[in-house]
Order: C-alpha cells, then sequence, then structure tokens
C-alpha cells in the first residue's frame, strides 16, 4: 500500500497531511466516514505533515485565484518541493497525492510528476474530515482566525471576480433597456391618465394634439382653455412645431363644450403632465446613453440591427458572451420561447423569429421571404456578436459589411441580384479594420526600429551570410547528383 498525502488548501495557507499507516480494514469506507465525526478517532488515520501560511490577505488572494484557474504558482510549487521528492515520471512516483480541486492536480502532475488523485472516495472523505478538524490540527490556529480568514478572503475573492472591463460593460446595457421598456409602458399609461382626465376640460385638443407627449405639453403650457389668448400662440407653436396645429388649439378653446374646472383641479392636472413630459424627456436621454453604450461594447451588432434590437438579443441572453455562444437558429428565435414549445407540443409550426422581428429588414421583406431572411439575419448576428464578444479592437466595420450583406440578400429575393460571396466581404473587412488598427501600431514599430540598436541588422547580416554559405553546398549537390544520374 503506497503512501497517502493530503493537500488542503486553506484561507490561511497551505496543508499537507500523511495518511498513517494502519490496516486495510480501517482504510475502508464505512470506517473512514465513522471516524471523521470523532477528532480522536481521524487523528489516528492522519497527521500533519507541513503548513505554510499565507503572509498576508494579498498573497492568499492571489493563491486562492491561481488554485481556481488550475494555476500552479510559485508558493504551492515551492510548498511541495521542499516536503515531497519529486520522481522521475508519474509512473514511478512512490505515493499518491490527494487533492480536492481536478484543475490544479493535473497542473500538478502535469508540472512536477506527482500521482494526483481526486476521484478515491476514500481520499475524498479524508479531505472532508481535513476540513473539519483542521483548526484542531494545526498549532496556534483558532477556529476563530480560521472564520475571520474565510470572510476575509471570500469577500475580497468574490470583489475581484465582479471587477470587469468598464468599457465593456454588457450589465449596464441590460439595465438600461429593461428601464426603456418599462419608461414607454408607463409614459404610455400615464398619457392616456392625462388625456381622460384633461378631456373632461378640452375635450377637442384630443383630436387636434394626437402626439401624447406632445397633448402632456400642451396641457401644462394652456392650464384652463378660458384664458388662452392670442399672445401665447407663439408659445403653442414652439410647443406643436407647426402653426396650423397651434391655430386650430386656438380656434378650439373658443368654442369648446367642455365644463369648467377649479383652479385646484387645474394644478393636479398640470403637475401630472409636467411629470409625463419629464420622463420623456430623461427617455429621450437614456436611449441617447444606451446608443453610446452599445457602440463601445457591441459596435459591430449596433450596426447590423440596431442598437436597440441588439441591446434587447443581449438583455434576453443575459449577457454579450451568452449571445456570442448561442447558434444561429437559437438567436432566431430569442424572445420566441414560448411560441416555440407550443409548437412542439401541439406539432404545430415552430415560429420564424423572435426579438429581431423589429428589424427593418424583415419589415421590408416579403412575406414570403420573412423566414429565409430572418434565418440569414440571425446568422449574421451571431458573427456580429462573436466578434464584438472576443475581440480586442472595437470597431464597426464587421456590422456594416455584414449589414451590406443583408441588403445585396434583401436584393436577391427580389430582383435576383446575386450577392457577394461571404469570404470575399470578411476578407474586405479584414483588410479595412487592419488598415485602421494598423497605421499606429506601423509607424511605432518603424520608430522603435529606427531608433533601436543595430543588433536586428547584425542577425540579419548573419543570416544573410548563412544563406550564401549554405546555396552553394545544396547547387554542389544538386550537381553531384546529376553528374551520378549521367554515369548511371
Amino acid at each position: 500500500m503506497s503512501t497517502v498525502y493530503l493537500l488542503f488548501e486553506n484561507s490561511t495557507g497551505y496543508a499537507l497531511f500523511e495518511q498513517v499507516e494502519v490496516d486495510e480494514i480501517a482504510m475502508q469506507l464505512e470506517a473512514v466516514q465513522d471516524s471523521v465525526l470523532e477528532l480522536g478517532k481521524f487523528g489516528k488515520l492522519v497527521k500533519l505533515k507541513a503548513f505554510v501560511a499565507f503572509a498576508s490577505a494579498e498573497e492568499a488572494l492571489g493563491n486562492i485565484n491561481d488554485i481556481s484557474e488550475g494555476i500552479l504558482n510559485d508558493t504551492l510549487k515551492n510548498f511541495l518541493e521542499m516536503n515531497l521528492k519529486k520522481p522521475k515520471s508519474v509512473k514511478k512516483c512512490p505515493f499518491k497525492l490527494g487533492v480536492a480541486d481536478p484543475k490544479i492536480g493535473s497542473a500538478i502532475q502535469d508540472e512536477m510528476m506527482y500521482a494526483c488523485n481526486h476521484t478515491d472516495t476514500v481520499i475524498c472523505e479524508l479531505l472532508r474530515g481535513v476540513r473539519m478538524h483542521f483548526s484542531n490540527m494545526v498549532k496556534d490556529l483558532t477556529e476563530a482566525d480560521m472564520t475571520r480568514a474565510q470572510l476575509g478572503l471570500a469577500h475580497s475573492y468574490s470583489r475581484a471576480k465582479v471587477k470587469f472591463n468598464v468599457h465593456k460593460v454588457d450589465n449596464m446595457i441590460i439595465q438600461a433597456i429593461a428601464l426603456v421598456d418599462q419608461l414607454d409602458k408607463d409614459i404610455n399609461t400615464f398619457a392616456m391618465r392625462v388625456r381622460e382626465w384633461y378631456g373632461w376640460h378640452f375635450p377637442e385638443l384630443v383630436k387636434v394634439c394626437n402626439d401624447n407627449i406632445m397633448y402632456a405639453r400642451v396641457v401644462q403650457y394652456v392650464k384652463q382653455k378660458n384664458k388662452l389668448t392670442a399672445d401665447m400662440l407663439p408659445g403653442l407653436e414652439a410647443i406643436t412645431m407647426d402653426e396650423d396645429i397651434a391655430k386650430n388649439i386656438f380656434e378650439a378653446a373658443k368654442t369648446s363644450m367642455g365644463f369648467d374646472i377649479s383652479d385646484i383641479d387645474i394644478t393636479n392636472i398640470e403637475m401630472f403632465a409636467a411629470k409625463v413630459s419629464s420622463l420623456a424627456d430623461y427617455r429621450k436621454r437614456l436611449n441617447e446613453y444606451l446608443n453610446t453604450k452599445m457602440n463601445a461594447v457591441a459596435p459591430n451588432l449596433s450596426a447590423l440591427i440596431g442598437e436597440i434590437v441588439g441591446a434587447r438579443l443581449i438583455s434576453h441572453a443575459g449577457s454579450l458572451t451568452n449571445l456570442a455562444k448561442y447558434p444561429a437558429s437559437t438567436v432566431q428565435i430569442l424572445g420566441a420561447e414560448k411560441a416555440l414549445f407550443r409548437a412542439l407540443k401541439t406539432k404545430g409550426n415552430t415560429p420564424k423569429y423572435g426579438l429581431i422581428f423589429h428589424s427593418s429588414f424583415i419589415g421590408r421583406a416579403q412575406q414570403k421571404n420573412k423566414g429565409r431572411i430572418s434565418r440569414y439575419l440571425a446568422n449574421k448576428c451571431s458573427i456580429a456578436s462573436r466578434i464584438d464578444c472576443f475581440s480586442e479592437d472595437a470597431t464597426n466595420i464587421f456590422g456594416t459589411k455584414l449589414r451590406d450583406q443583408v441588403e445585396e440578400r434583401l436584393k436577391f429575393y427580389d430582383s435576383g441580384d446575386a450577392p457577394r460571396k461571404n469570404i470575399d466581404v470578411m476578407r474586405e473587412a479584414i483588410k479595412e479594420a487592419a488598415a485602421t488598427a494598423g497605421t499606429s501600431e506601423g509607424e511605432g514599430k518603424k520608430r522603435k526600429a529606427d531608433s533601436g540598436s543595430d543588433e536586428p541588422e547584425a542577425k540579419k547580416k548573419k543570416k544573410k551570410k548563412k544563406d550564401k554559405d549554405v546555396e552553394p553546398v545544396k547547387e554542389d549537390g544538386e550537381k553531384k547528383k546529376k553528374k551520378k544520374k549521367d554515369k548511371k
């Protein structure tokens, strides 16, 4: 029975435990499970071999980040080398090293040739016992100290995981598009309430002024219809942006059939109309903010399908990364899940489109071509989202080219003109992106080359000399081969 060591990672440091030599009966799974519950019995199975504490909270955070990513850092490597002999190969390793995380186990096995095991149930139970009695098995370590260290490390680790690139914050887009949709519903509801409320006083205004926001601003400006005078016409023209509408409102106020209301009633109506108008103004500012964020986070998707539809796709997928991982068939019906499952349940026709239905391309396509153009558009959306998610340079060149392809496909369905091939369009986009991104880089490289040392030139000269030395040998060899062939 080979020796078994247990590697235990804790918030306070790394610990290495050694399995005590006992009978095979004592190392059966049921016996180990019973002994884990009591420290006295468990101490007879496992003993502490070595322990190294972290010097600071920053070191603990760095180590836990490396372990979560499966990276063998210098601290853990030096700790294992000091306490375990490094074998020549994994097969010749005289011991087993039990680990809890398979990622760090494979990293240790590849680099240090230790035979790591994380699947054995007995090793898992032993590690569970170590985790339970760790504070009692290490000297000068109390349960309160370990709890405090775990809490602090958990907070710092979670905070580090939440950190991201501020220029690619898709979560802000998700919140913004949700607020835009909610504001649209609320503004519509509130505007209808203003119409109904003020309609008792001035019912003819609804026919003259159709726009909800304009109606609320007119109510806020006119207030009582009896006090509307000719001097107020310029203000009405500024609100309605039309001289005829302003005159029609003025004439309708003279012959209105509505009843008079008190000052306190008109004050409340005016306050509510002002709230609706301010919400509309905020909705415009929020839309501009959303457009800016979409052009920064997903410029290609925005150029292809628009900022609002692209933001809805990202919001429905959960993140830009999730959207990039979706296949084109999923992107096509994203937002029509209820219709899809209903069709599968009733064995009917599956939906042709989901959120991408709001794109202008599908609206412009003929009824018979809506399914085909939605499938093609979903394919391009999938490509654009992957470029936005995984590319380092933020550019909308690819999205513009993909949009041109969709336009060409629409013309193909209508007139039959053959569109360009995808590979040709992508090559053009790559050239343009490289030209825009590589101009400054090329100038920087030239400056470095001019201001740098002569070592690269010397290396080039050496290579040329070597090439000159090699070429005649090849030619002689070829001539010799030819001569031999001639002799034969």
